[in-house]
């Protein structure tokens, strides 16, 4: 849902989210324009607690990096940018200090948005695009109701490129956690 008063910042963000009245939601921000999500529902949280899990256990065991959950990031450069993916990973020398508050100052490398009822898949590949040209490696948007996951990178040519996998294929970490898998059905399971 698009609340637009005037064009919001990064530390706008920060103290509406401080506020109160604004506990149980969700902002961020596309060129300026502020949006909230009410949280997740329990298919959602699941999903994203899954794909934590595996992603966090392979990185540890591989000494990649670090993920977050619904962790703000957005552009150094760009203050008027700012998405909380539902599942993020940053690789190890591009963590910011485990003592660190506020929104991450950059994309993570790989960021997962999953599909909930009140999200179009519109909005989902709009965020997509703007990981990608902000510097994410790699974007997965998991799709419940299909049962599987569209996947984005930027290609050769630089524009974003996307491949579906469905519930009987696999995900790769590419270039961002080299040799992780995931096979879609221990997400898809019934």
């Amino acid at each position: 849902m698009a609340i637009q008063e005037r064009l919001y910042t990064v530390d706008d963000v920060w103290q509406l989210a401080q506020q109160p009245e604004n506990e149980r939601k969700h902002f961020y921000l596309i060129d300026g324009e502020l949006f909230w999500d009410m949280p997740p529902g329990y298919i959602h949280g699941n999903l994203a607690g899954h794909i934590f899990r595996y992603l966090l256990n392979y990185a540890e065991a591989h000494d990649l990096g670090d993920g977050s959950v619904e962790a703000g990031y957005y552009p150094a450069d760009d203050r008027h940018t700012l998405l909380g993916p539902d599942v993020a990973f940053i690789r190890k020398q591009d963590a910011p200090p485990t003592d660190h508050a506020q929104f991450v100052p950059r994309m993570p490398d790989l960021a997962v948005e999953i599909q909930s009822p009140s999200n179009t898949i519109a909005e989902l590949r709009r965020k997509a695009a703007v990981y990608l040209a902000n510097g994410a490696e790699l974007v997965w948007l998991v799709l419940p109701e299909q049962r599987g996951v569209e996947v984005w990178r930027v290609g050769s040519s630089g524009e974003p490129m996307t491949d579906f996998v469905a519930r009987d294929g696999s995900l790769s970490g590419e270039g961002v956690l080299p040799g992780f898998t995931l096979d879609l059905e221990r997400l898809f399971s019934s």
